[in-house]
């Protein structure tokens, strides 16, 4: 049984923070950039977050934001040049592409470990207090004027979820032919496959409805194999894989991300499907806003200062939850009007460059890109 921790006896001044994964540190420093004190708070013993297996898909726009932090440049990771979107059983297929909409990259594959080791050193060398292996209750939080909860899942009774049946097999995979910086989307009726540019090999998301799931992990390697290839057509040839891991999905979100002197951020906020990449790129949406909106806050868990985050990120905090979920249950099927519609989508993405364009920048910066 893991170790509870210590209950909360440290100081930590105006903004609390409970939770020292990615989110909660990101937070921490983009205060200690707007000249905001805060304290991170985690039951975990402090570097657990280094330990994260899993592989982040970041945009452009997450980039920008972890550069303004300091932290981009010590962090290995691997441009998207081009997105391949396609879908099985049917015609249409589209590429959105970097140099098409006149950036460095659409987005970076990462270690999620690497992330927080980056970041956490960076709180390191700015002297930001981190209290590990300390255990917060929801009903017995820091006294801080400000608290925001950055970990954990969402536990609202307000909250909106959906199953969606699926479970998400993650592993890498080496390839017959280099990747060339390019990433493929690829929609079945059993579930999207994800295959991103990571170092030399690539990072695979297949989506399994959720009885196969345990199989198709516990499988053989070549068994494997074969069904990430025909789930993906010819597009690529893969020769091995890694051990796979695997993790429920669907969506849970809180209608309200803000409360009396609390705010909620990251997975406390919205559990996204992994689908477009949008979950770690809107946490950081949020983090960013958040600490604009408290730079110049005299009391930062104000309701006004609050409403105003609030209101500041409603919209595009709606339409990538919306987007996630249309995208996974309009895909995610094998009607055959949904698959000619589908196809029909894809092509009109590919012969109207300013339809494709707003999709690429809504990808890298949110919905108020333009």
């Amino acid at each position: 049984m893991p170790d509870a921790g210590r209950p909360l006896a440290a100081d930590t001044g105006p903004v609390a923070i409970v939770g020292g994964g990615p989110a909660g540190m990101a937070l921490a420093l983009a205060l200690h950039r707007q000249g905001v004190a805060s304290a991170i708070v985690d039951a975990r013993a402090r570097g657990a977050a280094s330990a994260d297996k899993r592989i982040l898909a970041l945009s452009h726009g997450s980039r920008l934001i972890l550069e303004w932090l300091g932290v981009w440049r010590e962090i290995p990771h691997t441009a998207i040049a081009t997105i391949d979107v396609s879908h099985q059983g049917g015609l249409g297929r589209t590429r959105l592409s970097a140099r098409e909409e006149n950036v460095p990259a659409l987005g970076y594959v990462l270690a999620a470990g690497a992330l927080a080791a980056s970041l956490d050193a960076a709180l390191a060398r700015a002297g930001i207090a981190f209290h590990d292996k300390t255990h917060v209750a929801a009903d017995a939080k820091p006294g801080a004027p400000l608290v925001v909860w950055a970990e954990g899942a969402v536990d609202a009774a307000d909250a909106v979820s959906r199953d969606y049946g699926q479970h998400a097999v993650i592993c890498t995979a080496t390839t017959r032919q280099p990747h060339g910086g390019m990433a493929w989307e690829r929609f079945t009726p059993a579930g999207p496959v994800a295959v991103l540019p990571f170092g030399d090999d690539v990072a695979v998301v297949l989506t399994a409805q959720a009885p196969a799931a345990a199989a198709i992990a516990a499988g053989d390697e070549r068994a494997f194999l074969d069904l990430l290839q025909a789930r993906c057509g010819r597009r690529l040839a893969f020769t091995a894989a890694t051990a796979r891991h695997v993790f429920p999905l669907g969506l849970r979100y809180r209608t309200q991300p803000v409360g009396a002197r609390e705010v909620w951020i990251g997975n406390a906020a919205q559990t996204l499907h992994p689908v477009g990449g949008q979950g770690f790129n809107l946490a950081l949406r949020d983090i960013f806003e958040l600490a604009r909106c408290l730079a110049d806050a005299a009391d930062p868990g104000a309701p006004a200062t609050l409403a105003r985050y609030a209101a500041a990120r409603r919209t595009d905090r709606r339409a990538a939850i919306g987007f996630t979920d249309s995208l996974v249950r309009v895909f995610s099927n094998d009607n055959r009007f949904m698959l000619h519609a589908r196809g029909a989508g894809l092509l009109a993405l590919d012969l109207l460059p300013p339809l494709r364009s707003f999709l690429a920048r809504r990808m890298m910066f949110g919905a108020r890109a333009w």
